[in-house]
């Protein structure tokens, strides 16, 4: 579904974020990309979203190839990707309804599409008593609860958290990722980026390892290991 091809991103006046780097991401698969900060994570989201292009290699969604992708096909390429972030990104001035459904109100969806998928969605993470409460009412959990449900409304072929617990507490954090291994077992792709070592370390799923925007590590069932 996923490969990137000898990919190496340098920004101007800086050392490579990327460096030759190449991986392959399977359907289904849940797999995270771990290192520390400044390792080359959110490079790897930007050039898969179409956000940045890589300086040299190249890079594959499903049919696309990203890098190749015009600016103005670009919005059908991402709504096939689900992004969650650690800041939750949602609209104060929205409830949790109101934050999935604009998802699919700027996409043209009908009403009809509206007011049937956003009950679901915001039922499956747990949220249907808080269709109506505004973010400030809602808890970090919640609200990243909501985040994800408005990244799960389009039904994309992947999706993509961003270290999402990093603004969480330890029982809102395995909240959140029993959510996303729930969303995988499923049938969505996962890619998770992180830090946050017991995280990685108690999944057993495959972990690739970014050091100095390089690939050191890529197991099965691996561990967060920097040396």
């Amino acid at each position: 579904m996923i490969a990137f091809q000898n990919v190496s991103k340098i920004y101007l006046g800086h050392s490579p974020a990327l460096e030759d780097v190449t991986f392959r991401v399977n359907r289904g698969e849940f797999v995270s990309i771990v290192g520390r900060s400044g390792a080359g994570k959110s490079t790897i989201i930007k050039l898969l979203i179409g956000e940045e292009k890589p300086t040299k290699g190249r890079v594959f969604f499903g049919q696309y190839e990203v890098n190749k992708v015009r600016d103005n096909d670009l919005p059908a390429l991402r709504r096939h990707i689900g992004i969650v972030f650690q800041d939750f990104r949602l609209l104060p001035q929205k409830t949790a309804y109101e934050n999935v459904a604009f998802a699919l109100e700027v996409a043209g969806r009908p009403q009809s599409e509206i007011d049937e998928l956003v009950p679901q969605v915001l039922d499956m993470v747990g949220l249907s008593d808080k269709l109506n409460n505004f973010p400030h009412e809602l808890s970090g959990g919640e609200r990243q609860r909501v985040a994800i449900a408005r990244a799960m409304v389009h039904r994309p072929e992947v999706i993509i958290a961003d270290e999402p617990t990093g603004n969480l507490d330890p029982i809102n954090t395995w909240d959140i990722i029993n959510l996303l291994l729930k969303i995988n077992e499923l049938g969505t792709t996962l890619m998770l980026a992180t830090h946050d070592r017991d995280i990685i370390n108690q999944l057993e799923r495959r972990v690739v390892t970014l050091d100095h925007g390089k690939v050191i590590r890529d197991e099965e069932k691996g561990k967060y290991i920097l040396i």
